[in-house]
């Protein structure tokens, strides 16, 4: 019977983890996917969540999400592609495309400036639309008088978000008990940047296989001809590599300062341009914060604190009658290597060969758009119910652990809380 159900289970995380559509064609129909973390938060949501087995009742929330949409952290990868343009029309270098094309990144530029880094209209509205997800899909956590503690990094996008998800949940049950903080006392988990793992990922056979991948992928020549009315000229101040790479980020980083706003640059490139880039970022994303085995696999290891945090503070909340919601609020590089540190969606994936990354779904715009959450949600019967399960929702869709169960999508807690203090025990830093 436990053969059969491991078969079973198998099966049924090998069909939730295929991927329904290739990457090329998921950027063919919105090409905001290729720009990876700066993806803006899938607009629809799947609403039908698989039912509890009989008798359990949801009664605590434990998450971890980003902050929403924001403008650019700082002015340096505008300023890779603006700075060329402004030299090439200081020398009449530009076509009637490529003034249009100036035009449209002085407008950019100017709506910008001094907005670095701060949580947009639309970024609010994704934390908004969240937070009220959250309660209305688990009405016996976030029901009146239940605590709802929300725990943000410093930064004030990350603390706009936090206000905006939690006054969202007030509009949907006004009686809820919400407490909120920003503290340098919770950076240590929150956000930890482990400084020697981080410095240290681009290892001589990670460079090497880098640079192998991504030596057929970069440049642009017929960009190049329809913006620059002499190529060759202009290629004396005019990176070709960085000047395409960099003005892709551009147009498609727009889509997060105002809400559906579209930019004209993205008409500059086609699916084939974008999807290079897509293919370009994700396998650097794996380098610095997957289980590649060119740099050792650790870099997920970067979040150990967090996730024994999780653990201890779930353990704590599974002890209590009404334990209510525990909220956190930072960024997509402590929530990448924490998905791939846990192994949801078969994420853990630990290779050498970057070529085997898109194959076999390693598609980092899946996990950490503005806006992305990681959810678990646990079940019991009553509070003397041990056998405590838990599933997990990746950006509110249910996902798949690397831990047998006998009721996929849910777990028992003790199954997988064992398999990851075995993994963090194994950890030599």
């Amino acid at each position: 019977m436990r053969h059969l159900i491991t078969i079973l289970f198998a099966l049924y995380c090998s069909l939730l983890a295929a991927p329904a559509q290739s990457v090329k064609e998921i950027i063919r129909q919105r090409p905001s996917y290729a720009s990876c973390n700066y993806d803006t938060y899938p607009d629809s949501i799947q609403t039908t969540l698989t039912p509890a087995p009989a008798g359990k009742k949801p009664f605590y929330i434990s998450h971890y999400g980003r902050h929403g949409s924001r403008y650019i952290s700082n002015r340096n990868g505008y300023d890779t592609p603006y700075i060329m343009m402004l030299h090439a029309d200081s020398l009449d270098e530009l076509t009637v495309e490529g003034r249009r094309v100036l035009h449209e990144m002085n407008s950019i530029m100017r709506d910008t400036e001094d907005r670095w880094g701060e949580l947009t209209g639309y970024g609010k509205r994704q934390m908004q639309e969240i937070g009220r997800r959250m309660a209305q899909r688990f009405p016996e956590v976030f029901h009146p008088g239940a605590h709802v503690t929300a725990i943000s990094t410093v930064v004030p996008r990350c603390i706009e978000s936090m206000g905006s998800a939690c006054m969202e949940m007030l509009q949907v049950c006004p009686k809820l008990k919400v407490s909120m903080q920003a503290s340098q006392r919770t950076q240590w988990y929150m956000n930890y940047q482990d400084r020697k793992l981080r410095h240290n990922y681009m290892t001589p056979e990670a460079q090497k296989a880098y640079n192998a991948y991504i030596a057929t992928r970069m440049g642009n020549t017929r960009l190049m001809e329809l913006i620059f009315k002499n190529p060759d000229i202009v290629k004396e101040f005019v990176d070709e590599e960085y000047f395409n790479y960099y003005l892709m980020k551009m147009s498609l980083f727009q889509l997060n300062t105002n809400y559906n706003r579209n930019t004209n640059l993205i008409g500059l490139f086609n699916t084939d341009d974008i999807y290079r880039m897509w293919q370009i970022d994700n396998v650097l994303w794996y380098i610095q914060h997957g289980a590649c085995k060119l740099n050792g696999g650790r870099q997920p290891y970067t979040q150990r604190h967090l996730l024994r945090q999780m653990i201890a503070d779930a353990d704590s909340c599974i002890k209590l009658p009404d334990p209510g919601a525990q909220l956190r609020f930072g960024h997509e590089t402590v929530l990448l290597p924490l998905v791939c540190l846990i192994g949801v969606n078969g994420y853990d994936l630990a290779t050498d060969n970057l070529d085997d990354l898109e194959a076999r779904g390693w598609w980092s715009s899946s996990i950490f758009p503005m806006g992305c959450n990681l959810q678990f949600i646990f079940y019991r019967s009553s509070p003397k119910d041990k056998d405590v399960l838990f599933k997990v929702l990746l950006n509110e869709v249910e996902a798949t652990l690397p831990i047998k169960t006998d009721c996929a999508p849910y777990y028992h807690w003790t199954d997988f809380r064992q398999y990851c203090l075995d993994k963090l025990a194994a950890y030599k830093p």
